[in-house]
């Protein structure tokens, strides 16, 4: 999966893919249109974040190019590719249970704080893309 050089961007398949890891200076791109909503990325080596009507949608530590981003009633399902591992933060339902995936393998489960966010550590190795999907119990 290459880094996405527009920074973000609607995919065939109705998913978005956002990020650059390979940028060495912050590149950040605002109101990107998609199903109704306006989204913020700001996005290079250091981090990649993803803001939706100004509220937190992603964030990885240091920066990832994540493809096929869908959410839904269940969870949250993405590709994943970076330099080295990644610190992912993910905003969900506020204080949910979650069984986290990564390339199909269980990782655990894990509870949404009050804001809802979940945060799960991602083994990369560069050029090749993880699959990380986190789906509520």
């Amino acid at each position: 999966m290459p880094v996405i050089e527009s920074l973000i961007q609607t995919e065939n398949d109705g998913t978005i893919s956002f990020g650059n890891y390979k940028l060495a200076a912050k590149t950040k791109l605002q109101d990107f249109e998609y199903a109704g909503d306006l989204y913020k990325i700001k996005t290079y080596y250091e981090i990649t974040k993803l803001e939706r009507n100004g509220s937190l949608v992603y964030e990885s530590v240091p920066g990832t190019a994540v493809g096929h981003f869908t959410v839904n009633h269940d969870g949250v399902s993405f590709m994943v590719e970076g330099e080295k591992d990644a610190q992912i933060t993910i905003q969900l339902e506020d204080d949910a249970e979650y069984e986290v995936f990564v390339d199909d393998i269980a990782v655990g489960g894990m509870k949404t704080n009050m804001s809802g966010k979940l945060a799960v550590s991602v083994e990369l190795n560069q050029g090749v893309a993880s699959c990380v999907r986190v789906v509520k119990r």
